[in-house]
């Protein structure tokens, strides 16, 4: 097996052309076996066999930064990394992660596991390469789902600013693009990544600038024309818009022709967006006609796709049946996933209440605001979603839905210890968290009260309503400090 020669990272630089998709039909093969005994992501794996492979022959790793978003799509990174023999303990305790681990590999570059950090991440390692004047490259791998995150849009406006070479690689496996609008897109993207037209493009603009007068007023119509023209034959130009350089879209399937995409990224100096078409379950027909399905999948038996398990009901299932019961007797009554109905028992809502069911994608923070707006509205949501992926909405909890002693019904899943996805998802903070009191200026009083009676210095200023308070947390000072790392240092400040 050509597999088998794989044993480190760059490895398969050594693999003949001719012999790639061969090793892509290996891949697949072993990731089907291996996820069916220990379980794991298995329909996002398939569909980036090809991307990964061509990111490897592309790149060279460590030296050069590959930033997945989430990770769970990175088995086949892991393994053209020198890990297969280890993927017998894939998500078993002390085995290997089922995401990227910077303490696991040296070809991992972040630790992932929520979604819509890749780009931020990457950015930042972007700016750590220009400091120290180095020559690396940085790839950030998003899916077109992880985009929707509010982190991703503000790390894509962030990016459009930087002035040195970045690849964004948008891992697209839900859009479809008709034949000729790709035909047209890929000319023109090989037009534009040559650096003669880049810098012909460049001269034309400084000239024009130097008409007196006019010669600004000129240059931004020019630039709103053309771009009125390429909104009607380019799908990428919203991207441009931005200040991305956008390539693609490209088959994410075909090795070639996505090193060919990734040789002209490499030679823009600034952020360059690489749209890539996916599909997800791709070589496993169950997984492929079924993705949502074998997302994150238990052990199966391969031959059927059937999984191995007891028939009894979990708690999603009984709060599932639960709020239909519910909404049917109080049509007030609504229901808020982010990206997740099946996941949170919320796909029996969607069919029997359609119009009362609200997926806003992965979008936490929206998710808990947009609850308060429908709260405040009069009506009564109820937001299912994993306790991991909650936290990340805490500030409008609190701020959106506390304070304002809303009615917001959270559905808490995957609470507590959850085992397989390791420490990125564990659901063992919300309890800390939720508990908040402080919907009311009487309990956000006790509260206040409770902080400075577990201080270690006590300013003997009463607390009151009026009162703007400080909390520092610190007690590097203090000679005992090991002893006070759970106390609070109090400082109120009073109003004027």
């Amino acid at each position: 097996m050509i597999l088998d020669t794989i044993n480190k990272e760059n490895d398969i630089k050594n693999i003949p052309v001719g012999e790639l998709a061969q090793l892509a039909a290996e891949i697949r093969e072993f990731l089907i076996e291996h996820i069916s005994r220990t379980g794991g992501h298995l329909a996002s794996n398939l569909g980036t066999v090809e991307l990964t492979m061509a990111m490897h022959l592309s790149f060279n790793l460590p030296e050069d930064k590959l930033v997945w978003d989430v990770g769970h799509q990175a088995y086949t990174h892991k393994i053209l990394t020198g890990r297969k023999d280890e993927f017998d303990t894939l998500r078993q305790f002390g085995g290997m992660s089922g995401f990227p681990k910077r303490r696991e590999s040296s070809c991992d570059s972040f630790d992932t596991g929520h979604s819509s950090t890749s780009i931020s991440a990457g950015l930042g390692y972007v700016k750590a390469r220009d400091l120290a004047g180095g020559d690396n490259y940085v790839v950030s791998i998003i899916g077109d789902g992880a985009l929707t995150g509010g982190l991703a849009l503000e790390a894509l406006n962030n990016a459009a600013e930087n002035q040195s070479n970045f690849i964004i690689v948008l891992n697209d496996n839900n859009m479809s693009i008709s034949p000729n609008v790709g035909a047209i897109s890929s000319l023109l993207t090989g037009i534009r990544g040559d650096n003669a037209y880049r810098d012909i493009n460049d001269n034309v603009k400084s000239s024009l600038k130097k008409i007196p007068v006019y010669g600004d007023k000129i240059v931004s119509q020019v630039q709103k024309a053309k771009s009125g023209i390429k909104q009607l034959i380019l799908p990428g130009m919203r991207f441009e818009d931005m200040g991305l350089t956008y390539l693609g879209p490209v088959d994410g399937h075909d090795i070639g022709k996505l090193c060919k995409m990734f040789k002209i990224a490499k030679k823009i100096n600034s952020s360059v967006l690489v749209h890539v078409i996916t599909e997800k379950g791709r070589g496993y027909e169950p997984a492929r006609l079924k993705p949502e399905k074998f997302h994150g999948v238990s052990p199966f038996d391969v031959a059927t796709g059937k999984t191995f398990g007891t028939s009894k009901t979990t708690y999603t299932e009984v709060f599932s049946r639960k709020i239909c019961d519910m909404a049917k007797k109080d049509d007030k009554i609504v229901a808020i996933t982010a990206s997740m109905a099946s996941g949170t028992g919320l796909a029996r809502f969607q069919k029997y209440f359609p119009l009362r069911f609200f997926d806003v994608g992965i979008a936490e923070e929206h998710a808990v605001t947009f609850a308060a707006g429908l709260a405040a509205g009069g009506l009564k949501p109820y937001f299912a979603v994993y306790s991991s992926f909650l936290q990340r909405g805490f500030d409008e909890i609190l701020h959106d839905v506390c304070i304002q002693g809303l009615h917001v019904v959270f559905m808490i899943d995957r609470a507590g210890l959850v085992g397989s996805d390791g420490e990125t998802h564990q659901g063992i903070y919300d309890y800390s968290y939720m508990n908040i009191n402080s919907n009311s200026e009487e309990e956000y009083l006790n509260h206040l009260k409770k902080l400075k009676s577990k201080s270690m210095y006590d300013t003997g200023v009463e607390v009151t309503k009026d009162d703007e308070i400080l909390i520092l947390q610190t007690c590097s000072t203090h000679k005992d400090y090991h002893n006070y790392q759970k106390k609070y240092l109090l400082i109120i400040l009073r109003r004027v």
